[in-house]
């Protein structure tokens, strides 16, 4: 009986749910003449193989669901990043609020005051000192557009080193410093659109024996 149960089930897996009862119930026509006992363990091979037991421990039952184990575990496993801790405000003697950025190989230091939205970079406006592209002052003005703080405060920046590009992504992260540093529930909006991490990524040196960093010259085998 076991072994002929055994043979059906491997029988069974290639078939769907219709096509298995049928052949469960021609075998079993095909089987009166066989004893009651064999017929009776080839019904219940059948039977368990079409209609799986479903284990207990598949589901929590409802006393651990109101033990609140769940609760526990997603407080475990929350993303802490998500907290945004709330500075004290930061002015200097004058009443600005100080930021300092880099990215790549700029460095850029910004002052922000109560104004009229005016943005100057190395005493030139931001729209002049960044006159060869729009993506440059979209970073620069992005802080500010956030926080809605676009004609509330005046910035003066200074920057040093680097390319236009690496120039506007240190100005964007020293404006948004200071802009935290002055008010510092703005931080909250800086922080969603990730405005206060400082990009760390910069060209990798060029290794000896190498085209570039990590390049390698054309290999030849003769």
């Amino acid at each position: 009986g076991e072994g002929a149960a055994a043979s059906l089930l491997k029988s069974l897996e290639s078939l769907s749910t219709g096509d298995a009862k049928q052949l469960v119930a021609h075998l079993i026509a095909q089987k009166k003449g066989e004893k009651e006992e064999e017929k009776a363990a080839l019904a219940s091979a059948a039977a368990s193989y079409l209609v799986p037991p479903i284990p207990d421990d598949l589901m929590p039952s409802v006393e651990e669901l109101l033990q609140g184990e769940g609760d526990e575990e997603d407080e475990d496993s929350r993303n802490k990043n998500a907290e945004v801790r709330i500075l004290p405000r930061q002015l200097n003697k004058f009443g600005h609020a100080y930021g300092l950025g880099k990215r790549k190989a700029a460095v850029a230091r910004a002052w922000l005051k109560p104004g009229t939205g005016q943005i100057t970079v190395n005493n030139l406006p931001a729209s002049d000192y960044f006159a060869g592209g729009v993506s440059e002052m979209y970073k620069v003005s992005k802080p500010l557009a956030v926080t809605g703080t676009l004609d509330k405060f005046d910035v003066h920046c200074t920057v040093r080193g680097g390319g236009t590009t690496g120039q506007a992504d240190a100005v964007s992260l020293a404006i948004s410093r200071a802009i935290q540093h002055f008010d510092p529930p703005k931080r909250v909006a800086l922080k969603v659109y990730d405005l206060l991490t400082r990009d760390s990524r910069e060209v990798e040196r060029k290794k000896p024996g190498r085209a570039k960093a990590r390049k390698a010259f054309q290999w030849v085998k003769r």
